[in-house]
């Protein structure tokens, strides 16, 4: 764990760590599908800002378009106070 490193001319010695890396989330949302928007609810509150969520949100609905559904997204609002979004899509389906 230790090692010698060499850096602008000079020896630094360092020790290795290990580093704890925060797990991912798993959880489950309650969706309702009309055409073109899905209405999102029970989003448990998560310790990550807000643009990370809406993010997300568009990732899953987005990847879901292979497995019969999704597609590509006009717009994500997500409101963190009643864990709740609506995703609206380019096209109905």
């Amino acid at each position: 764990s230790k090692h010698c490193v060499n850096l602008d001319s000079r020896t630094a010695n360092v020790t290795v760590k290990p580093l704890e890396l925060d797990m991912g989330f798993q959880f489950e949302l309650h969706v309702t599908v009309s055409g073109k928007k899905i209405n999102v609810s029970d989003i448990p509150e998560l310790p990550i800002p807000e643009d990370w969520m809406r993010d997300k949100l568009e990732l899953h609905f987005y990847k879901t378009e292979q497995a019969a559904g999704g597609g590509e997204i006009e717009n994500v609002t997500y409101n963190k106070g009643s864990g709740t979004a609506v995703i609206t899509f380019l096209k109905p389906g």
